[in-house]
C-alpha cells in the first residue's frame, strides 16, 4: 500500500514511517519542515519519498496524494502551549490544515485516513462517587488548587471521586484550545467520510513518550519537560502533589496501532469514522514517571512544587480494549522498559522559545 503519511519528519510521524516501511508498504512523508520544530532539517528516512510541503497548501496537498491507497495524517501543532494567544496558530495548524488535506482528498481517489487524535478531547476522564455513581465533574477551582486541594469532588454532594477508565463514548468535554483543535479534526474526517463515501479511524493517543521526543519547548509532554529538565542537570519539576494520573504509552507501540489501523481501513464501513483509544493499559502518575525518569537518568531528583495550570485535568487514562479487540492492538514496551530508554535516549532540538 502507498501510505501519504503528514507531519512525517516529527516525533511520532518518524516512528510511523519506519513501521510503515518495516510492514512493507510505500511511505510519502508530507512534512512543512516548519524551523520551529525542525531548526536543522532531519535527513529523510531511506526508503521513503520526502515532500517539503504545508498541509495548509491546496497544491502541495494535491501533489502529495498523487498515486496514494491512503493517508495517515500526524501533521498537527501539539501540547497545550502557553496561553490563549496560540489559538489562531492551533485552529490554523490543525483544523485548517485538517480541512485542506480532506477537501483534497475528496477531489483524489483516496477514500481512506488515518488520523491523529487525542485523549485530551474528554477532559478530565471518569469519576464514580460512593452516593451517586457515574458523575461528571466540572473544572477545577482556582481557589482549590491554590489550596491544594487538586481531586476533583461529586458535583452532587462534595465527596471523593474514584477514578476510572473512559471508553471512547464518553462525552467530549475539551478544555483547552488544543483539545477543542483536536476534536474539531475528528469532526471534519467524520464529515468528510461521510461526504465522499471513505472510512476514517481516529487514534485517541495518550500521553506519547519515547527516543526522539522534542527538547526544551512549551509544545510538548510532560516526559519531555521531566527529560529536557534532567539533560540540563535540573531536578524534573512536579506540578500539583505528583498524584495526577495518566497513562504513558511508547511510541513505537503508537506506530505499531498506525500501522494496524492502515491495514484496518479496507475492512472497515465506508461513509464512518470510528474513535479507538491508544494507552498502554497501565496507569502510573506524573510523579511516577519524574521518580523513574530521574532514577534511570542518574539524577537529580525531582522536586514537587505544588504549582498547577488552569485548564489541566487531574486523571485521564482510558480503556483501549476496542482498539485491542477490533484491530488486534498489542503494546509491548512496558513502562520499566521505555522510561530505562528514554532517560538516555538523544532528543530532538527545538528552536528556542522567543522571549
Amino acid at each position: 500500500m502507498r501510505v501519504l503519511l503528514t507531519g512525517g519528519a516529527g516525533f511520532i510521524g518518524s516512528h510511523i514511517a519506519e513501521a510503515l516501511l518495516a510492514s512493507g508498504h510505500e511511505v510519502v512523508v508530507l512534512d512543512a519542515l516548519l524551523p520551529a520544530a525542525h531548526p536543522v532539517p532531519p535527513a529523510p528516512l531511506p526508503g521513503t519519498e520526502h515532500l517539503r510541503g504545508d498541509v495548509r497548501d491546496p497544491e502541495a496537498v494535491a501533489r502529495a496524494l498523487r498515486g496514494v491507497d491512503a493517508v495517515c495524517h500526524q501533521a498537527a501543532m501539539v501540547g497545550l502551549g502557553k496561553d490563549f494567544a496560540d489559538a489562531p496558530a492551533y485552529v490554523g495548524c490543525n483544523d485548517l490544515g485538517t480541512a485542506v488535506l480532506l477537501a483534497a482528498a475528496a477531489e483524489s481517489p483516496v477514500r481512506s485516513v488515518v488520523l491523529a487524535g487525542s485523549m485530551v478531547v474528554y477532559g478530565e476522564g471518569r469519576y464514580d462517587c460512593a452516593r451517586h455513581g457515574r458523575v461528571v465533574p466540572g473544572p477545577r477551582a482556582e481557589a482549590d488548587l491554590a489550596e491544594g486541594r487538586f481531586e476533583p469532588r461529586c458535583p452532587a454532594c462534595g465527596d471523593s471521586l474514584v477514578p476510572g477508565e473512559v471508553g471512547e463514548d464518553a462525552a467530549p468535554d475539551p478544555r483547552n484550545v488544543y483539545a477543542a483543535s483536536k476534536l474539531a479534526q475528528e469532526h471534519l474526517a467524520g464529515a468528510w467520510a461521510r461526504a465522499v463515501g471513505g472510512t476514517a479511524i481516529a487514534l485517541r493517543y495518550h500521553n506519547v513518550y519515547g527516543p526522539g521526543m522534542p527538547r526544551d519547548t512549551p509544545y510538548a509532554g510532560v516526559a519531555s519537560f521531566f527529560r529536557s529538565s534532567l539533560a540540563r542537570g535540573e531536578a524534573p519539576r512536579v506540578f500539583e502533589d505528583g498524584g495526577q494520573r495518566r497513562d504513558f504509552v511508547h511510541v513505537r507501540d503508537i506506530a505499531a496501532a498506525n500501522v494496524l489501523a492502515v491495514e484496518a481501513l479496507s475492512s472497515r464501513p465506508r461513509g464512518a469514522l470510528r474513535v479507538y483509544n491508544a494507552g498502554s493499559g497501565t496507569p502510573h502518575t506524573v510523579g511516577d514517571l519524574a521518580g523513574a525518569l530521574a532514577a534511570a537518568h542518574g539524577g537529580p531528583a525531582p522536586v514537587t512544587t505544588g504549582a498547577y495550570r488552569l485548564g489541566d485535568v487531574r486523571h485521564i487514562t482510558a480503556s483501549s480494549a476496542r482498539l485491542r479487540t477490533e484491530l488486534g492492538w498489542r503494546p509491548e514496551v512496558t513502562f520499566e522498559a521505555g522510561v530505562r530508554e528514554f532517560a538516555r535516549a538523544p532528543q530532538r532540538a527545538t528552536a528556542a522559545p522567543a522571549g
